[in-house]
């Protein structure tokens, strides 16, 4: 018998005789007879409902977290035996609800998304030891960081020095405030800047295997960069946009090598958000592709292959949402009716909200503006978001936001001139008219192939847009809810069906 048999039966035997030591010595607690734990609470009765209410927000939505209470609550008011049963019903409950199929959907979809269906396995992954970063912005800076933190060197390049030195500033900065909260050291700090190179030199980018670029979002500037880029960087490099809509193919035809030319859409701020969509275009090569899904990765993004079409996949559903949240308020709905019942369902945040955070102007020009929208009349009249302190909102000084009397008057006005008249919109339809068309939109983008998967397009909206996880994200969703519902509401809407929704709907299908 082996040294090891030996130890495992001698630990063995002394566990035994000691439990039974401990056993003769000590009277064992029972649990099922115990209440010194539960006193507090058995003479405070409001205890619970306190708690639901301090931690409301934390707990929306969510079906477990309540179950927990009620199993807590089952324990300090009832007798163990009924106490032990409700806990029993309802553990069982959860198991057969939707969250918790929605869950195991996230859960497994994420791992799916990483497979890329026509790639074989053999397919090589090319050395990535130094990137490129052509913006020091926002995005270019964000975007920057995720290299950094990964131990991958990266020179930045921009064309004026002011500009270059408040990107690196800001790099900076953002690291020192993940270091005061104890996320990482100052040491971390230090390495992780070492790894820059900031310049206002393009060749700098020569000898990058990747290159990514962060510059404004105008194919005619596009175009220009990929020409440069492609007769600057060495061969065999991948050329990469961050671009959030055009069409990389376009870029791809600036260059002598469409086949490395790839779309890598970040989600701002670049450095915190995880998703990252990979755009493959039509002549991108399998061993790119891969290359990109496996860095992706290694900068710890959850990445999704979308195809080349307005807006991919995330921004493509988006437009459909936001033009429906528009298409409601000069119906009758608020602004801040739409934003609640989305928030409601479970997102962070609402269409109307969120223009006001990202700033109204964004693609808005006062040379141009003609007062033809609301957007534009608000614009006009200095409200223009958050950074403004009135948009669709109005705001404190801590930028607590309040319905504005005066957005609803130009709303009003918009529908006077319409000559049409407010109606009421019940809190269904506004939750309907604003999910059901990305749904809609996502069928779309399935039967295009430019999702690989159904699930797919759940992994986008949950890691980049706040859509709710335990819903399982839009297309999980819409099975939950019934494809036949969904596809015979949009026609009540005046909204076309998608041919792929309604096949599924017809045949009692699921997308996922």
């Amino acid at each position: 018998m082996s040294i090891a048999s030996l130890a495992k039966i001698s630990l063995e035997a002394d566990a035994i005789a000691l439990a039974r030591e401990i056993a003769t010595k000590t009277p064992l607690p029972v649990s099922s007879t115990r209440s010194d734990k539960i006193e507090a609470a058995k003479a405070d009765a409001g205890v619970f409902d306190r708690f639901v209410s301090e931690n409301a927000r934390k707990l929306r939505g969510l079906d477990a977290p309540a179950a927990c209470i009620e199993a807590v609550r089952a324990a300090v008011d009832l007798p163990y035996a009924e106490g032990v049963k409700k806990e029993r019903e309802l553990f069982f409950k959860l198991l057969t609800g939707n969250q918790s199929k929605a869950l195991r959907h996230v859960f497994f979809a994420e791992r799916a998304a990483a497979k890329i269906d026509d790639i074989p396995a053999d397919t090589p992954v090319l050395p990535i030891k130094k990137v490129g970063m052509l913006g020091a912005g926002t995005m270019g800076g964000g975007i920057t960081m995720n290299f950094l933190s990964a131990g991958i060197p990266v020179t930045i390049v921009e064309r004026e020095q002011a500009a270059l030195d408040r990107g690196v500033s800001i790099i900076r900065k953002n690291y020192e405030n993940t270091a005061k909260k104890g996320r990482i050291t100052a040491e971390q700090v230090e390495k992780a800047m070492s790894l820059l190179t900031p310049t206002l030199d393009f060749n700098a980018l020569a000898d990058s295997d990747l290159v990514i670029e962060a510059v404004f979002e105008n194919m005619d500037i596009k175009r220009d960069v990929f020409r440069r880029l492609d007769a600057t960087i060495k061969p065999g490099a991948i050329l990469a946009s961050n671009t959030s809509y055009l069409n990389v193919d376009e870029m791809a035809a600036e260059t002598k090598r469409p086949e490395s030319v790839i779309g890598l859409h970040f989600f701002s701020p670049a450095n915190v958000m995880k998703l990252l969509e990979v755009v493959r275009g039509a002549k991108t090569s399998p061993a790119v592709l891969k290359t990109s899904m496996e860095l992706a990765r290694k900068i710890g993004k959850v990445a999704v292959v979308s195809g080349v079409c307005p807006g991919f996949i995330g921004n493509r559903m988006l437009s459909q949402r936001q033009a429906q949240a528009q298409a409601l308020i000069l119906e009758g709905a608020k602004p801040w009716d739409v934003d609640r019942v989305l928030t409601q369902f479970g997102f962070p945040m609402g269409p109307f909200q969120m223009s006001d955070l990202a700033g109204l102007d964004i693609g808005w020009s006062a040379e141009t503006s003609k007062s033809e929208s609301v957007r534009d009349v608000l614009c006009e009249r200095g409200r223009r978001g958050q950074k403004t302190g009135k948009g669709f909102y109005d705001y404190d000084e801590n930028r607590k936001q309040s319905p504005s009397p005066e957005t609803e008057a130009i709303i009003a006005d918009f529908i006077a001139k319409s000559g049409k008249q407010q109606r009421a919109v019940s809190d269904q339809e506004i939750l309907e008219r604003l999910l059901y068309p990305m749904v809609n939109e996502g069928a779309k983008i399935l039967e295009e192939k430019m999702a690989q998967r159904g699930s797919d397009i759940d992994i986008v909206w949950l890691n980049g847009y706040g859509w709710p996880a335990y819903t399982g994200g839009p297309m999980f969703w819409a099975d939950t809810v019934g494809l036949d519902k969904i596809a015979a509401a949009l026609g009540r809407y005046g909204v076309e069906v998608a041919p792929l929704l309604k096949a599924k709907a017809e045949k009692g299908e699921r997308f996922n």
